[in-house]
């Protein structure tokens, strides 16, 4: 494995799905002698609602529940 000219490296899919490493998960970065270790960062905020926050705003029509269930349904 190479060190990209940007200081990238692909996480091999077996580690990544060990210690759930989604994307846009923040990791952390510790040195210990010649060893660099990757670390999980700890929960600052979880995907979930990190993706409803960047959602909260953006609606622009006004539309009942129902008639988004509606829609949805093809009705």
């Amino acid at each position: 494995m190479k060190v990209t000219t940007k200081g990238q490296v692909t996480i091999p899919i077996e580690i990544r799905r060990k210690i759930g490493l989604l994307p846009e998960t923040e990791v952390d970065f510790s040195v210990s002698g010649r060893k660099v270790i990757l670390r999980k960062a700890p929960n600052r905020r979880n995907r979930g609602s990190k993706v409803v926050s960047d959602m909260r705003g953006r609606a622009t029509t006004k539309m009942s529940t129902d008639q988004i269930m509606a829609l949805t349904r093809g009705e």
